[in-house]
């Protein structure tokens, strides 16, 4: 079993990788606020321990969400207090969205990978940044929040492409480094490209340079739907330490 301070410490990573626009704190529920953009930056995060009415918190946050024409979600981690807030929401017709899996890999044996058309920044390059929309199926309405929340990240940041020999983008990537973490988001493959290693070779190449500059482990987060992305992670070492979910108001 995983121990709870290993899920607090991830939790809290991913929360500054990824770093709303506004957060609110009520209780030990972190409640995240991006104009809409994904459910992760976008969600009551019951992560510290709670002691408050369960009820009147959960109609202060719907009420904090739908102010701000925000879908009401709950991301739901083996942490989530109280106990019983999976089975509360449950019973006022929230319904699970988006099972994911959380996994972590030690870099003690990374090996050097091959580095050839790999292109690496420390800042997200403007000519790029449209081929990463693209590639992640960001629609061009997110695409100003996108950029936002890419400039509120306050850990070290990687951005990764490959290309081709007329560099033209194949595949991206983004890592965001901290306490000798890195952790993977937004690894996309154009579609005429998929299966054919680039995915493999993106991803080596940035758990690479995340331990060049002094990570130990990698985590990420994969939707246990997305088979190709799991099969490919699995490939690679990765194993999972825990799951969560979100509970979204129907």
């Amino acid at each position: 079993m995983v121990q709870p301070k290993l899920i607090r410490k991830i939790e809290e990573l991913s929360m500054n990788a990824l770093p709303a626009l506004q957060t609110q704190l009520c209780d030990g529920w972190v409640l995240r606020f991006a104009d809409g953009y994904t459910k992760r930056a976008n969600s009551v995060n019951p992560l510290y321990p709670s002691y408050e009415d369960v009820n009147r918190k959960i109609e202060s946050s719907e009420k904090a969400f739908l102010e701000r024409n925000i879908q009401v979600s709950y991301k739901i981690t083996p942490l989530a207090s109280p106990d019983d807030l999976d089975d509360t929401l449950e019973a006022l017709n929230y319904s699970i969205e988006s099972r994911t899996s959380v996994q972590a890999l030690s870099l003690a044996h990374m090996e050097v990978p091959s580095g050839t058309n790999v292109l690496i920044y420390n800042e997200m390059p403007e000519a790029r940044f449209a081929d990463f929309c693209r590639l992640n199926n960001i629609h061009k309405r997110n695409q100003p929040i996108f950029r936002k929340v890419l400039e509120q990240i306050i850990p070290t940041t990687c951005f990764i492409f490959l290309t081709d020999e007329k560099e033209k983008t194949l595949a991206c990537g983004l890592g965001v480094l901290e306490d000798e973490y890195i952790g993977l988001f937004n690894i996309a493959t154009e579609e005429a490209y998929r299966n054919r290693g680039y995915g493999t070779k993106l991803v080596t190449n940035l758990l690479y340079w995340g331990k060049e500059n002094g990570a130990n482990n990698a985590y990420l987060q994969v939707v246990l739907t997305n088979e190709p992305a799991r099969n490919l992670y699995a490939t690679l070492g990765f194993k999972e330490l825990y799951r969560y979910w979100f509970r979204v108001r129907n």
